[in-house]
């Protein structure tokens, strides 16, 4: 039990935690009590969705196998352990790819499911969840069930997007996609205002398999929702750079007494980020790490933002409204003397995934970082929730750590039939402080 080993990455709650290896849980299921576990993957949930401080965290870092590949066909099958990464340096060299990666490749294979995370592409591909063949689950009544469309049908899609509640995920059936090359002929294209990125976005979204702008949350006046429209294809086969970049170089060494992403430097970050980039549109292949992972360069990038950590928020909603509302959380985020380092926003597809508490859905999804300054800060993601629930919209809870019971009810109203298929064994500080405290 290290202090920061079981941090979230939001870090807002940072104390040594218990924890069980997976086979120790094996031994110990028959004696499971109500919330005694809780799978942790590789702590990349910003809040307490992956902590269970009534219980011990099952640390499915000790199980990193891959269990087989078919070159052929692209199925891989991993232990619930591995990371996205791994996977991908397997997959590379045999031209497949993931068919959907967030924006880290160090989430594991079973937290990337148990998440249903999304990446650039949900217009294409929809969510990690439709591309699982199968995995396989461990009850605290001791069955190990095989789960999957076909097979255990609800545990199935209880799983994908259930956070872990569902039971001990321990291996994965994944479908690859195949590519040309891993690399990326990006298109960057710099916008100067929001109206300018809405009125490009479906064009961009249809020609391109990824598309993810960067938006200059302190600019205001005529500068109010500059920034720059990523979009990206896989390059074809003659690109000249490696398959596997080399790892990253850089590590933050330690946290700093105070947040350095703050509002003063952040201005000029971002007035560098814009200028970077020229008027109009730039083509360029860049390597695939730099493209869905840039941050995976800089080691323990999150301590940055000091002692106090930082509240990630990000919501989806409709696209009916979601010019004006998504000026309108940024300016609410500004005058509340807040300044967001990762201002990123996305268009959702129609695609439903089949995961019961899944994230996406179609619509507009801004993520706004933000450093903590207490209560402040705790009243501004109010009003954020408030604002976007009353348009429709949703809160992602594996990017939370505050929000009410009934923002989480408005967000996700099926959340009562996750909590007939959960594992009574399995409980996190998320599910205790929103789904349980509702009315049943």
């Amino acid at each position: 039990m290290t202090a920061g080993e079981f941090d979230s990455w939001g870090r807002i709650d940072c104390r040594p935690r218990q924890s069980v290896s997976p086979d120790a849980y094996e031994n110990l299921r028959e004696n499971a009590a109500a919330g005694a576990f809780l799978p942790f993957g590789n702590g990349r949930s910003y809040g307490d969705s992956c902590h269970n401080d009534q219980g011990k965290l099952i640390d499915s870092r000790m199980r990193t196998r891959i269990l087989g590949f078919d070159p052929g066909t692209g199925i891989v099958s991993c232990d619930a352990g591995v990371r996205l990464r791994s996977v991908l340096e397997q997959a590379i060299p045999h031209r497949f790819f993931l068919p959907v990666t967030p924006g880290t490749a160090s989430v594991t294979i079973a937290g990337a499911v148990a998440n249903d995370v999304h990446g650039k592409n949900h217009h294409a591909r929809g969510t990690f969840g439709k591309h699982v063949l199968s995995l396989t689950l461990l009850r605290s009544s001791g069955e190990l069930l095989t789960c999957s469309a076909t097979e255990n049908r609800d545990l199935f899609y209880a799983t994908i997007g259930g956070m872990g509640l569902t039971g001990l995920i321990l291996s994965v059936d994944l479908q690859l996609m195949k590519v040309p090359s891993a690399h990326i002929q990006q298109h960057a294209i710099r916008f100067d205002s929001l109206g300018d990125y809405f009125g490009m976005v479906e064009t961009v979204d249809a020609e391109h398999e990824y598309s993810v702008a960067w938006i200059d949350q302190l600019a205001t006046g005529r500068r109010a929702g500059r920034g720059v429209l990523l979009a990206g294809d896989h390059a074809d086969a003659s690109c000249e750079f490696p398959d596997i970049p080399r790892a990253k170089r850089l590590s933050v060494p330690f946290a700093p007494p105070f947040n350095l992403l703050n509002r003063v430097t952040l201005k000029a970050f971002n007035e560098l980020y814009f200028r970077k980039e020229k008027p109009g549109e730039t083509v360029k292949t860049v390597k695939w790490p730099g493209y869905f992972h840039p941050l995976d360069a800089i080691g323990h990038w999150n301590w940055l933002y000091g002692p106090k950590g930082l509240y990630q928020h990000q919501s989806v909603y409709p696209s009916d409204n979601a010019r004006v509302l998504t000026g309108r959380l940024m300016e609410a985020a500004r005058k509340a003397g807040h300044a967001s380092f990762l201002t990123v926003l996305k268009k959702f597809g129609e695609q439903k995934s089949g995961g019961l508490l899944s994230f996406p859905r179609p619509g507009f999804t801004l993520t706004l970082d933000f450093g903590n300054q207490g209560e402040q800060t705790l009243k501004l993601l109010d009003r954020l929730d408030a604002m976007v629930i009353e348009a429709g919209g949703a809160i992602n809870p594996y990017k939370d750590a505050r929000m009410s019971p009934q923002t989480f009810e408005s967000s996700f109203p099926k959340w009562r039939k996750l909590e007939e298929l959960r594992d009574p064994a399995m409980v996190s500080n998320f599910w205790n402080r929103t789904a349980l405290a509702l009315p049943k």
